[in-house]
């Protein structure tokens, strides 16, 4: 009980239990709250599933309408004598229950789907995940030295640095359609987006974290005689390294916001794509999985990245506390 106090005091510190139920609490309270809104009647339902349209001409099985709507038709009928329309109250097709989309994410990885990313989530994602490889691995081959040398040199930083700052603020949507001018309409203007979405972010927070790095390391390596490159790939960069992945991982995330945007030009392929047409066609649960498979594949990433970097930084861990 004192870690779960605790967790409630500014700056508190937290036990592993109280961490493990929070952690299983995070997951279960909004699963519980979708299933609750999804499968309780009295808790919102705003809408009428028809089953038996009755004597309404423009009313045919499967059909929602809103209860206002619903509640006009049958009193018409009444009115007139007819058989009254029949229904069960429902939500807007646009939020599927748990069970449905839970349901068409294991249909993705069980059941065969015809060719085409826009029909199979596994092949749509797994073509996804090639764009934003690519482009995270393009943006960091520039950006992390380049940030390293504007921390660590000023002179760098001067020349480099005001552009930077400029280019930041474009929105990288803006250069899509100069991408596909360029690039034509297949994956490297999708590429060229992330890039540009996180390539110049990730010149200035690598730099600040290089800058960041304990004097007093610097000047005892001189005093020793360290100059130079040696500085710099003895003492420089493996004193950053902790804090350069723990940016590249938050960076990451970064560029799976910007896989949306990308994928959302010029392209007939792709997550984005195979969400775009699932909503088209009203198969929300296809959207929703193809969402959650998003969520979970990143998270996953981030957890093993998590614990790669309690493998490798042990010394930092321990220096921490």
């Amino acid at each position: 009980m004192q870690g779960f106090s605790a967790s409630w005091r500014l700056y508190g510190r937290t036990d592993r239990t109280a961490r493990g139920v929070f952690g299983v609490l995070a997951v279960l309270l909004p699963l519980l709250a979708w299933s609750a809104v999804s499968y309780l009647p009295f808790v919102w339902h705003p809408q009428v599933l028809i089953t038996d349209p009755g004597g309404e001409d423009y009313l045919e099985s499967g059909m929602r309408m809103n209860r206002a709507d619903f509640s006009r038709a049958v009193g018409e009928m009444r009115t007139k004598n007819l058989p009254v329309p029949q229904g069960v109250a429902t939500n807007p097709v646009y939020l599927p229950s748990p069970g449905e989309v839970l349901t068409a994410f294991g249909r993705a990885f069980t059941s065969s789907a015809p060719t085409g990313a826009e029909h199979s989530i596994t092949q749509a994602f797994g073509h996804s995940i090639q764009i934003i490889f690519w482009g995270f691995v393009i943006s960091s081959l520039i950006g992390v030295p380049l940030g390293v040398l504007c921390g660590a040199l000023p002179a760098v930083a001067r020349l480099v640095e005001p552009s930077v700052d400029f280019f930041r603020y474009l929105p990288a949507p803006a250069f899509g359609a100069l991408a596909v001018a360029i690039l034509g309409i297949y994956d490297a203007p999708k590429i060229a987006i992330i890039v540009i979405g996180t390539l110049f972010q990730q010149i200035l927070v690598i730099a600040n974290t290089t800058r960041k790095l304990d004097f007093a390391l610097i000047e005892a390596s001189r005093t020793l005689g360290a100059k130079g490159l040696k500085l710099l790939f003895r003492v420089v960069i493996p004193g950053i390294l902790p804090d350069l992945y723990r940016d590249q991982r938050i960076l990451l995330g970064w560029a799976w916001t910007y896989l949306i945007v990308a994928e959302l030009i010029g392209t007939s392929s792709g997550i984005t794509w195979f969400i775009t047409q699932q909503a088209r066609y009203q198969h929300f649960d296809n959207v929703y999985a193809a969402m959650a498979l998003i969520g979970i594949v990143g998270l996953g990433t981030d957890m093993v990245l998590g614990l790669l970097a309690r493998r490798l930084f042990t010394w930092k861990r321990e220096s921490d506390g």
